[in-house]
């Protein structure tokens, strides 16, 4: 019996994306892409995003190796 409301469940699913317009899907991956800054935050606080700045400022600013 779990089988067929796992199919129902996946078949609204597919029938709901289906119905919303291409412009709303659009807008929510976008609001989801923003509030996924938030979200990092949120779980592990400001210390990771500080580093992964500080790293991303150092590897932007090491000289070229010549040979």
């Amino acid at each position: 019996m779990a089988n067929n409301e796992y199919i129902k469940y996946m078949t609204q699913r597919v029938v709901k994306y289906m119905d919303t317009p291409k412009e709303e899907r659009k807008q929510r991956k976008q609001e989801r892409k923003q509030s996924e800054i938030a979200y990092t935050n949120k779980w592990f606080g400001v210390l990771p995003f500080a580093i992964k700045l500080f790293m991303k400022e150092r590897k932007d600013k090491r000289p070229l190796k010549r040979r």
